[in-house]
C-alpha cells in the first residue's frame, strides 16, 4: 500500500478553495509545526550542554526543584502523554478502516508524543541547571501548539462532529492541557522574572541540597523519580560492589530529623492540653497532612484495581470488533489490553507512594515520641525507677515497642480507610456481574464481622502475653548468666534452668494460640489492622501513663572548700543523704539550699562531679568515660589516670584508652569500673564533687594512691568542695567535717576533734577500727591478670562462633572483589536446612507436602472454573438449537460441576489452614529445640568461656536472636513459599492458556533476576545497618535511665539529648533507606507484573482461545504483579533472619563440662563428706588443655574441722585451688581425695551439690527472700530463721512485709551491697555442708560487722572444715594451718604461730606489712 501524508484514495484531499483551515489535512500538517520547532530548537542545547552556565552553588546535582509549579507542570505532562497515546490509537484504528495509509491520522500524534517527552527532560535539566531563560522555548512551544489545537477544535466544530467522537474528545482535552501548560510558563516567568523584567529573582538552594551528608533524595527529586526511586540506583548498584554504610546513606533531610518532628509534636501536643484541659495524645493534628495525601494515594490505586476485572471482562466478552466512537472505541480489546496494563501501572505507583507517605510519616511519628520520651525520662524522680514505678523493663519496652507500634499504626492506617471502599466497590462490581447473588456475598462478610473481632482481639491478648513471658524469660536468663559461677558452685544450674524453660513453655504456648489465630485471619484479613488498633490502644495508654510520672525537686546547702566525710554503718543511709543533696529522693519535709556565690574559677558551679556506689559507664571508649563531655586535656588525663592508677589497665587493653567497655565493649571489674568512674568524677572542672564509697573496690595501695594523688593533692589543692562516703576509718583524720549516721538519722557531726570530745565511746571505737589497716594484697594485681587473660587468650580452639564451610571458604580465599561479589550474593542454603531439620523431618516433610497439594487444589478450583464457564458460553452460542428434552442433560451437569467445584473449594478451605498451621507449629517446634539446646549448651558449659565471653554476646541470643527465631522466621517462610508457587502457578496457567507467553517469559525472567540479585545484597545491608543502629538507640536509653543522677548531677542533659537524637536519626535514615529500597523493588516488580499482564493479554486476543481460559489466564497474571516483589522482599528476608539460626548454631558446637562421673550418685553415702577430710596428692590444675598449669603438683593435709588460710600474691595460685575443690578447672593430674573418695569420680553435681562457698561478690536472683536461701526448697523456716540471725539480718527481714517471702528485686537493688553479701553468707549457712570454702567474704562489708562475722564463722563451723581463701592476711591468723602459695607451688605450710616465728618467712613478711 502506497504511503502519502493525505492518503491517495480521495482526490478532494488536498482541495483547498473552500479555503486552508477547511482542509483537514492541512490542520493536521499544521499541528506538526510545534512539534518540529521544539525538537529543531531542543536538541542542540540538550546535546552541546551548558555547563558554564551552570550553578555554581554546591548541590546535588538533579535534585534542586524551585521553579513554581514543578509538580503541576509533571502532571499535566504526564496526561498529555496520556491523551497523544489515545490519539495514536484512534488515528492507527481509523487508518486500518481507509483503502490506503493516511498518516496525517496519527504522525503529528507521533511527533506530539515526542515533542511532550522532551519538553519534560528539557525542563528537568534547565531546572536542575538554573538557567531559567532558555525556558523561553517552552513558552512558545505551548502558545503554539495551543494555538494549531484551538484551530483544530474549532474546525471540527464548524464541521459539526459530535462530542461522542473520540477525536473530537482528545482534541478538546488537548487544548485545555496545552493552555493549563501555557499558563504554568506564564507564571515561572512572573516569579522569576527571568525575561521581560529588569531585575530577574535570584534563589538560594535549600539547605539540605547544600549539605552534601543528605543523600536521601527522595523529597528533593522530580516527579518521575518520586514515583519510580530512580534516584536509588546509584546506592542499590553501588551495594552490589561495596557493603552499604553509614556513610553512604548520610543524614536525614532537615524536615525528617526528630528535632524537627518533636518541636511539630510537642506544639500540638501542648495545644490539645490547652484546648481540653487534657493531656491527650494528638497525633493526627500534628501529623494530618501526610495522613491524608497516604489515604488520597490509596483511594485511588484501590479504585484502578478495579480497572483490572473490568478490562479482562471486556477482553474475554468481545475478542475482535473495532469501532471510532468515543464508547466503542474503548470496547476494542487491544485497547482494552493497553488500558490494563496502564491502570496497573498508575495503580501500582499509587499504592508504592501511599506506603512511602505513611512509612516517612510513621518514622517521624516515631522520632518525635522517642524524643519525648527522653526528655521525660531526664526528668524522672529516681524513686520512681527505685521503687518499681517505672522500671527499665519497662522504659525499653516502650521505646522498643510501643513507638514501634505506633508507627506500624499509621503503616495501616490506609488499610483501615480503604476497606469499606474496597468492600462497596466490589460489591457494586459483583452486582453489576452476578445480580442478587453478589449481595450473599456482602451478607457473609458483615457476618464475620463479630469473628474477626474476636480474633482480632485474640491476637491483641496473644501478642500482649507472649511480650510478658519473654521479658521474664530474659530476665530470668540475664540472671542465670550473671551468676553462673554461683549456680555451678552450688549445683543450681538445673533449678534455674528449669525455671527458665517453664516460662518459655508459657512463652511458646502463648506463641501457638497467636500462630492458631494468625492462621484464621488468613481467611480474614481485616482482624490484622483490627488488631494493630488494639496494640496501638495498649500503646497510647502506656505511652500517656509514663507521661504522667512526676520528678520531685530537694535542695541543700554544702560548704565551699571543705572535705565532709559521711560514715556510719551498713544500710545506715550515707548513699540516701548524697542522693538527697541532689535532689534524688522524695522530699517529706524541709529544704536543701545550693549557694549562689560566685566562683573564682571558671567551672560550672551548676553541676556537680558524681561517683555514684554502683559504678555506671557509658558504653563508649574508656576516653569518652572519664573526660564525660569535658574539653580534652593531655595534662589534666594524665593526672587524673594516674591518680587513680587506670595507667597499667589501659596498657592492658587493645586499643588502650580508645578502647570500648559496657555491655558493648570488654569487661571490666567492679574495682576497674569504680576507678575509671573516680577518674570521670576528678577530670571534671566542677565546684562541687560527690564520691559516694570510691575505696570499697580498691585495696589498701590504691585506695592511699588515690586519697593522697587524688583527693588531697588533686581535689583540696584546688579548693574544691568534697562530700565523701566511705567505710576507710583510718583516712577520718584528713576531713574537715564528718557526718556519723546511724538508721537513716545523723548521729554525730562535726570535726574529728569535736566528736572526739563529745563522744569518746564512738571516737574510742574508730580509733580501734583506724588502726588496722585494710591490706588487701593483690586484689587490683587479680584484677589485672583476669583482664590480662580476656584481652589476650592462648587459645586453639574458637568459643564464641563456630565456622561453617561458607565461612570457611570465605577465609581460605583471597580478599578479591570476584569472592566477595560471590559470598555477597549467596544464600545461607546450609543454614536454612540446618533451621528446617530442627523442626523435625516429620513435620517439614508434612509442609512441602500440604504446600503443593493445596497449591495444586488451587489451580484445580480456577481450572474447573474455567471449563465450566466455556462450557456455559459454548450451550449459551447453541441455546437457539436446544430442544426442550436436553434441559434435564444440562441440570445434570450444573449439578456435577457444581459438586465437583464443592469439593475442590471445601478441600482448599480445609489445606490453607493445615498449611499454615503446619508452617507455624514446625516453626514453633524448631525454636522450642534451638532454644532448649542453646539454654543447656551455655549453662553447662566451662566456666571459661563466661570469662571469656561478653554477657551481652551471650544475652543476645536469647533475646534478639531467638525473637527472630519464634517469631520472624515462620511467617518470612510462609509468605515466601505461598508467593513463589502462586507465582510458579500463574505462570504455568498463562503459559498453559497462551503457550506463545512462554517466549516473552524469557526477557521478562532475565530482568527480575538481575533486580532480584541487586536488591538482595542492598536490602540485606540496609537490614543489618537497622539493627545495628538500633541497638545503640536501645542501649542510650537504658544507660541514662541507670545513670540518670550521674547525668543530671553533672548537669549533662543537653549533651545526652543531643546524642539521642542523633542516634534516632543514624537509626530513622536506616530504616528510611530500607523502606526506600522495598519500594524500589515493589515499583519494579509491579511494572514487571504489568508487562506480564499485557503479554499475556495480547497473546491471549492473537491467539483467540476459550474465553474461560483467556480471564483464568489474565487473572494468574495479575496475581503475579502482586507477589513478585513479595517473593524478593521475602528471601532477603529470610537470608537476614537466617544469620539469628546461623549465631545460635554457633554456640551449640560448644564443648561442655563432663558432669558425669565414674562412681553413681546413688553409690556415694547421702551424708559425705561427713567428717571434712581433705587429701591434695601432687595436684596439677590449667585452665585449658592448651594453658601452662597453674598448679604444679601440690599436697597437703587437712584435718576434719580444721581452719585453714591460705595466702599468696596473684598467680600464687589461691583461687585455682579453691576451684579445683569443686572441679572447675581441668585436673590434668594429681588427685584431691574427701573422706576418702577421689572428687575425679564423682558426678558434678553430686560433688558441688555436697560443699559450700562463700565469693567475693554478692549475688542475689529476683524471688523471695526464701528463694534465695534455699531454691531447692529443702530447708524449714526454722533453720532459714537460724542463717538470717548469724548472719545479722533477722530483725531486718522481720520488719520487712512478708517476712522470709518478701521480695527481692533483680540484682538485690532493694537491698544495699553489704547487706546482699550478708544475705550470701547466710545462704551457705544454711547448706551446713562439712566443708566450707570463703573467698574474701567481707570485702564490702564494714570493719565493725567483719569482726563480728569472723566469730561468727569459727562458732557456727566450730565442727566444720572451713578453708579460707585470704586477701587481708589478718583474716586467718586465729587459723588452725596457713598454707602460703606462689607460682603454682606451696611454700609454706604450717600453723600461723610456727610461720610467725620464722621471722624470714613469707608469711610474716605479710602480717608485717599488715601491722
Amino acid at each position: 500500500m502506497r504511503l502519502a501524508f493525505c492518503g491517495n484514495d480521495n482526490a478532494s484531499a488536498y482541495n483547498i478553495s473552500a479555503g486552508v483551515l477547511r482542509n483537514v489535512c492541512f490542520v493536521d500538517a499544521l499541528n506538526l509545526v510545534p512539534h518540529v520547532f521544539l525538537l529543531f530548537i531542543t536538541f542542540p542545547i540538550l546535546f552541546i550542554g551548558w555547563g558554564s552556565q551552570s550553578s555554581k552553588v554546591q548541590i546535588h546535582h538533579n535534585t534542586w526543584l524551585h521553579f513554581p509549579g514543578h509538580n503541576l507542570r509533571w502532571i499535566l505532562t504526564f496526561t498529555l502523554l496520556f491523551v497523544h497515546v489515545c490519539e495514536i490509537a484512534e488515528g492507527i484504528v481509523s487508518d486500518t478502516q481507509m483503502k490506503s495509509r493516511h498518516l496525517h491520522l496519527f504522525l503529528p500524534a507521533i511527533m506530539g508524543f515526542v515533542a511532550a517527552t522532551v519538553s519534560i527532560v528539557y525542563y528537568h535539566n534547565i531546572e536542575t541547571s538554573n538557567f531559567p531563560k532558555l525556558l523561553l522555548a517552552l513558552f512558545l512551544y505551548w502558545i503554539m501548539a495551543f494555538v494549531t489545537k484551538t484551530i483544530k477544535l474549532v474546525r471540527y466544530c464548524q464541521d459539526g462532529v459530535p462530542f461522542s467522537q473520540l477525536r473530537f474528545c482528545i482534541t478538546g482535552i488537548m487544548v485545555i492541557l496545552y493552555g493549563l501548560l501555557m499558563a504554568v510558563e506564564i507564571n515561572v516567568i512572573r516569579v522569576r522574572r527571568y525575561v521581560f523584567f529588569m531585575n530577574p529573582q535570584k534563589v538560594k538552594p535549600p539547605e539540605d541540597l547544600q549539605d552534601l551528608g543528605v543523600r536521601f533524595l527522595q523529597p528533593f527529586v522530580n516527579l518521575l523519580s518520586k514515583a519510580t526511586y530512580w534516584w536509588m540506583n546509584t546506592l542499590i548498584i553501588s551495594a552490589h560492589k561495596k557493603p552499604v554504610d553509614l556513610k553512604a546513606i548520610g543524614k536525614l533531610p532537615i524536615a525528617m530529623r526528630a528535632l524537627t518532628n518533636y518541636v511539630c509534636l510537642r506544639e500540638a501536643y501542648e495545644e490539645q492540653k490547652v484546648i481540653t484541659g487534657t493531656r491527650q495524645w494528638d497525633s493526627l493534628h500534628a501529623f494530618g497532612r501526610p495522613i491524608l495525601l497516604s489515604s488520597t494515594f490509596r483511594y485511588l490505586a484501590d479504585l484502578l484495581g478495579f480497572a483490572g476485572p473490568l478490562c479482562i471482562s471486556g477482553i474475554v466478552k468481545d475478542p475482535s470488533n473495532s469501532y471510532l466512537s468515543s464508547e466503542e472505541f474503548l470496547r476494542n480489546v487491544y485497547v482494552l489490553a493497553v488500558l490494563l496494563f496502564l491502570a496497573l501501572i498508575l495503580q501500582r505507583t499509587f499504592l508504592q507512594a501511599s506506603y512511602y507517605v505513611t512509612t516517612e510519616t510513621g518514622i517521624n511519628l516515631r522520632g518525635a515520641l522517642l524524643a519525648m520520651i527522653y526528655n521525660k525520662i531526664l526528668r524522672l524522680s529516681t524513686s520512681n525507677l527505685s521503687m518499681g514505678e517505672m522500671t527499665l523493663g519497662q522504659i525499653n519496652n516502650l521505646v522498643a515497642i510501643e513507638t514501634n507500634q505506633l508507627m506500624w499504626f499509621l503503616f495501616l492506617c490506609p488499610n483501615l480507610w480503604a476497606m469499606p471502599v474496597q468492600i462497596i466497590m466490589g460489591v457494586i462490581l459483583l452486582y453489576n456481574l452476578l445480580g442478587v447473588s453478589a449481595l450473599v456475598g456482602a451478607a457473609v462478610i458483615v457476618l464475620l464481622a463479630p469473628i474477626q473481632y474476636f480474633i482480632a482481639t485474640k491476637l491483641a491478648e496473644a501478642q500482649k502475653s507472649t511480650l510478658d513471658y519473654s521479658t521474664e524469660r530474659l530476665k530470668k536468663t540475664n540472671e542465670i548468666l550473671k551468676g553462673i559461677k554461683l549456680l555451678k558452685l552450688y549445683a543450681w544450674e538445673h533449678i534455674f534452668c528449669k525455671s527458665v524453660e517453664e516460662t518459655r513453655m508459657k512463652e511458646l504456648t502463648s506463641l501457638k494460640t497467636f500462630a492458631l489465630h494468625t492462621s484464621l485471619s488468613i481467611f480474614m484479613n481485616a482482624a490484622i489492622p483490627i488488631a494493630a488498633v488494639l496494640a496501638v490502644r495498649y500503646a497510647f495508654f502506656h505511652i500517656t501513663v509514663f507521661f504522667l510520672f512526676k520528678k520531685c525537686f530537694v535542695v541543700f546547702t554544702i560548704t565551699i572548700g571543705q572535705m565532709t566525710m559521711i560514715v556510719g554503718q551498713v544500710g545506715c543511709g550515707k548513699s540516701s543523704l548524697l542522693l538527697a543533696i541532689l535532689g534524688e529522693m522524695q522530699t517529706l519535709e524541709g529544704k536543701v539550699h545550693w549557694s549562689n556565690s560566685v566562683s573564682v574559677c571558671s567551672r560550672n558551679r551548676y553541676s556537680v562531679a558524681y561517683a555514684a556506689q554502683k559504678p555506671w559507664l557509658l558504653n563508649a571508649t574508656v576516653e569518652e568515660n572519664i573526660i564525660f563531655g569535658s574539653p580534652f586535656n593531655k595534662q589534666r588525663y594524665k593526672a587524673v589516670t594516674d591518680a587513680c592508677s587506670l595507667q597499667p589497665d589501659i596498657d592492658l587493653l587493645p586499643f588502650g584508652d580508645q578502647t570500648e567497655i559496657g555491655e558493648r565493649g570488654i569487661n571490666l571489674s567492679g574495682g576497674q569500673r569504680q576507678r575509671i568512674c573516680v577518674a570521670r568524677a576528678l577530670y571534671q572542672n566542677t565546684n562541687i564533687v560527690f564520691l559516694d564509697d570510691p575505696f570499697s573496690a580498691l585495696d589498701i595501695h590504691l585506695s592511699d594512691h588515690l586519697m593522697q594523688e587524688g583527693i588531697l593533692k588533686f581535689l583540696q589543692e584546688d579548693k574544691r568542695t568534697l562530700v565523701l562516703v566511705t567505710h576507710k576509718l583510718q583516712y577520718l583524720p584528713h576531713a574537715d567535717w564528718i557526718i556519723a549516721m546511724k538508721d537513716g538519722m545523723v548521729l554525730r557531726e562535726g570535726t574529728l576533734k569535736d566528736i572526739q570530745n563529745k563522744d569518746v565511746e564512738l571516737y574510742e571505737h574508730w580509733k580501734t577500727l583506724m588502726n588496722r589497716q585494710d591490706q588487701e594484697l593483690e586484689k587490683t594485681t587479680l584484677e589485672r591478670k583476669t583482664l590480662r587473660r580476656a584481652m589476650y587468650p592462648r587459645e586453639s580452639k574458637s568459643q564464641l562462633e563456630d565456622e561453617d564451610e561458607e565461612e570457611e571458604e570465605e577465609e581460605d580465599e583471597d580478599d578479591n572483589m570476584s569472592t566477595v561479589l560471590r559470598l555477597r550474593t549467596k544464600m545461607p542454603w546450609k543454614t536454612c536446612w540446618r533451621y528446617l531439620t530442627s523442626g523435625g523431618f516429620f513435620l517439614l516433610f508434612l509442609m512441602i507436602f500440604s504446600k503443593l497439594l493445596k497449591h495444586s487444589v488451587i489451580v484445580a478450583i480456577d481450572y474447573w472454573l474455567a471449563t465450566w464457564t466455556s462450557i456455559d458460553n459454548a450451550n449459551e452460542a447453541r441455546n437457539f438449537r436446544i430442544c426442550s428434552g436436553n434441559l434435564m442433560m444440562l441440570e445434570l451437569n450444573e449439578t456435577y460441576h457444581v459438586a465437583v467445584f464443592s469439593i475442590l473449594s471445601g478441600a482448599g478451605i480445609v489445606l490453607c489452614l493445615i498449611t499454615s498451621l503446619t508452617v507455624e507449629w514446625m516453626g514453633l517446634t524448631a525454636a522450642k529445640n534451638l532454644h532448649h539446646n542453646l539454654l543447656n549448651k551455655i549453662i553447662l558449659g566451662p566456666i571459661r568461656f563466661f570469662d571469656m565471653t561478653p554477657l551481652g554476646l551471650i544475652l543476645n541470643r536469647f533475646s534478639a536472636d531467638t525473637n527472630i527465631i519464634d517469631q520472624h522466621i515462620p511467617p518470612t517462610l510462609e509468605s515466601l513459599t505461598r508467593s513463589t508457587l502462586l507465582c510458579l502457578s500463574a505462570i504455568g496457567m498463562i503459559s498453559y492458556a497462551t503457550p506463545w507467553f512462554l517466549v516473552a517469559l524469557v526477557p521478562l525472567g532475565i530482568a527480575f533476576y538481575f533486580i532480584q540479585k541487586y536488591f538482595r545484597v542492598a536490602s540485606k545491608d540496609l537490614q543489618e545497618l537497622d539493627d545495628s543502629t538500633q541497638l545503640p538507640l536501645l542501649c542510650h536509653f537504658s544507660e541514662t535511665a541507670e545513670g540518670l543522677t550521674t547525668i543530671r548531677a553533672f548537669g549533662h542533659e543537653s549533651r545526652f539529648k543531643q546524642r539521642m537524637l542523633e542516634l534516632t536519626d543514624t537509626n530513622n535514615i536506616a530504616y528510611l533507606f530500607l523502606s526506600a529500597a522495598n519500594r524500589w523493588l515493589e515499583v519494579r516488580t509491579d511494572y514487571l507484573g504489568a508487562c506480564i499482564v499485557l503479554t499475556a493479554a495480547v497473546t491471549s486476543i492473537t491467539e483467540g482461545p476459550h474465553s474461560g481460559f483467556v480471564g483464568l489466564g489474565l487473572l494468574y497474571a495479575l496475581t503475579i504483579t502482586n507477589y513478585l516483589n513479595w517473593v524478593v522482599r521475602n528471601l532477603a528476608d529470610l537470608e537476614v533472619q537466617m544469620g539469628a539460626v546461623k549465631k545460635v548454631h554457633s554456640f551449640l558446637n560448644m564443648e561442655s563440662e563432663n558432669y558425669e562421673g565414674y562412681l553413681d550418685p546413688s553409690q556415694v553415702p547421702k551424708d559425705w563428706p561427713k567428717e571434712g577430710e581433705i587429701k591434695i596428692e601432687n595436684l596439677c590444675v590449667r585452665y585449658e588443655n592448651n594453658l601452662k598449669p597453674v598448679l604444679k603438683h601440690v599436697k597437703a593435709y587437712i584435718k576434719p574441722g580444721q581452719k585453714v588460710g591460705i595466702c599468696g600474691r596473684t598467680g600464687s595460685g589461691k583461687s585455682s585451688l579453691s576451684l579445683a575443690f569443686f572441679r572447675m578447672v581441668d585436673i590434668f593430674d594429681g588427685q584431691i581425695v574427701i573422706d576418702g573418695i577421689d572428687i575425679s569420680k564423682l558426678p558434678l553435681h553430686t560433688l558441688r551439690s555436697r560443699l559450700s562457698i562463700i565469693l567475693q561478690d554478692p549475688i542475689l536472683f529476683s524471688g523471695s527472700i526464701r528463694f534465695n536461701l534455699d531454691p531447692e526448697c529443702k530447708c524449714t523456716d526454722d533453720r532459714l530463721w537460724e542463717a538470717l540471725e548469724i548472719a545479722q539480718l533477722k530483725n531486718m527481714v522481720k520488719s520487712l512485709p512478708g517476712g522470709l517471702d518478701a521480695m527481692v528485686t533483680e540484682g538485690g537493688e532493694n537491698f544495699s551491697v553489704g547487706q546482699r553479701q550478708l544475705f550470701c553468707l547466710a545462704r551457705a549457712f544454711v547448706r551446713k555442708s562439712s566443708i566450707l570454702i570463703m573467698d574474701e567474704a567481707t570485702a564490702s562489708i564494714d570493719m565493725a560487722t567483719e569482726n563480728i562475722l569472723q566469730k561468727v564463722v569459727m562458732t557456727a563451723f566450730a565442727d566444720r572444715t572451713v578453708v579460707t581463701i585470704a586477701h587481708r592476711v589478718h583474716t586467718i591468723l586465729t587459723a588452725d594451718l596457713v598454707i602460703v602459695m606462689k607460682r603454682g607451688n606451696i611454700l609454706e605450710y604450717d600453723t600461723p604461730e610456727n610461720l610467725l616465728s620464722q621471722e624470714d618467712g613469707i608469711f610474716a613478711s605479710f602480717v608485717r606489712a599488715d601491722m
